[in-house]
């Protein structure tokens, strides 16, 4: 098989696999990007900046803030000044947010349970190993 026919094979997966969170997310009331946000928040060790969170998102702090909007409302977060810089904002996760997170978290591995279903134990554990030695490599 050629490269460019395992990567074309390997984006067909990677689609297969967005949809099947996107179609598990809905019924949390949220899409993928909220729910990355909403992750990053619930595993970051303090409460981030939104500079920091939008830089670990790799996204631009203007793309950040609709996001965050939309988090809040929904009661997932809120905004405090930060005491140690009072002209940044801190991101904190509510409990609500944190509960939510976790489902959003089971819906990401049930879409690649469903996915990956075809696959005996053995050759899901040699995907793997395959996938994290390439990814291993832009470390």
């Amino acid at each position: 098989m050629g490269e460019k026919a395992l990567a074309e094979l390997l984006f067909l997966v990677g689609k297969r696999l967005r949809h099947g969170y996107i179609h598990r997310l809905e019924p949390l009331g949220l899409n993928p990007g909220q729910a990355r946000a909403l992750r990053a928040i619930a595993e970051a060790e303090q409460p981030p900046r939104m500079v920091r969170l939008a830089d670990e998102l790799r996204i631009v702090p203007r793309s950040l803030t609709p996001v965050v909007d939309a988090l809040e409302e929904a009661g997932l977060v809120r905004r405090e000044v930060d005491p140690a810089n009072r002209r940044s904002t801190l991101i904190m996760i509510t409990p609500e947010g944190s509960a939510l997170s976790e489902r959003a978290r089971d819906a990401r591995g049930q879409a690649g349970e469903e996915l990956f279903s075809v696959l005996s134990e053995a050759q899901r554990e040699q995907l793997k190993e395959l996938l994290e030695q390439v990814e291993s490599r832009f470390r």
